[in-house]
């Protein structure tokens, strides 16, 4: 296969879901999807054996017990359960445009990682997306989103945007190309040579982290966030606090500062 799509999950049925059903319209099908469960419930397994018969992709569905927010550690296990040797990484609650994949695959190149952004909805959008709507791809029409509750924006002209516009778009942005969690791409071995997401780190900057020592090790990035789309569906953050932020970025400090390239806590933790 050509790639592997990362996205990590907890507890999130309906959302997952949703992002499964827009993995399964790509225009791009050479792909395996790997699921990093931070210690969801039953009911995600139930969800993910029941779809698995109806998508044409592999799915592998990599668990671990719930021991509060550790999506560093669930990435890196996803990562190690990867088989090939490109790996596209997005979100749970993020639905793909059918060209998502084949957008990150276009754009790969050696010694670069892709960066990606998203498109945020309201939770009245994001409860009113049907199967029906991301297999038909109209959830990404602007006609049929403003109808559901999402408001005018300069911001929606990334949603209309191909070809040419998109990538010019993407040359001219002032947004830098990070490593965004949500929406990015990089070859295994360059991953596994930083030893991956850093498990010290809860939520909060853990992905730009990353992308950080890649840059210490190296590696440039390039820009594909008005090519590469996905909707991002509304939620409620309640892992968010303030002293993990400061514990994160004092490790995002130490990383820039004193170039570090390989994370001490990684994915040889995992082996």
């Amino acid at each position: 296969m050509k790639a592997s799509v990362i996205f990590s999950t907890y507890n999130s049925e309906a959302w997952l879901e949703k992002t499964i059903w827009g993995f399964s319209a790509q225009d791009e099908t050479d792909f395996e999807i790997i699921i990093a469960d931070d210690g969801s419930k039953p009911a995600t397994k139930e969800l993910i054996d029941a779809l698995r018969p109806q998508v044409k992709m592999p799915i592998i569905h990599v668990w671990q017990e719930d021991n509060g927010f550790q999506k560093s550690q669930i990435l890196n296990k996803a990562i190690l359960a990867a088989t090939t040797d490109y790996l596209i990484f997005t979100d749970g609650d993020c639905i793909p445009r059918k060209d998502f994949v084949s957008t990150h695959l276009q754009y790969r190149e050696k010694g670069y990682f892709l960066s990606g952004g998203y498109f945020m909805l309201p939770m009245e959008t994001s409860v009113a997306i049907t199967k029906d709507d991301i297999l038909s791809g109209r959830c990404f029409r602007l006609e049929w989103l403003t109808k559901h509750g999402l408001k005018s924006s300069y911001k929606n002209v990334k949603l209309a945007v191909h070809g040419f516009t998109a990538s010019f778009l993407n040359w001219i942005t002032p947004t830098k190309a990070t490593w965004n969690g949500h929406n990015a791409s990089g070859w295994k071995e360059d991953l596994v040579a930083i030893n991956g997401f850093n498990q010290d780190m809860q939520y909060g900057g853990q992905d730009r982290e990353l992308g950080e020592r890649l840059f210490n090790k190296g590696l440039k990035s390039k820009q594909i966030r008005y090519s590469a789309i996905c909707i991002h569906l509304d939620h409620k953050r309640g892992y968010v606090n303030e002293e993990t932020w400061k514990k994160n970025y004092a490790i995002r400090a130490n990383t820039k500062k004193n170039k570090v390239v390989r994370t001490p806590v990684g994915i040889d933790s995992n082996q």
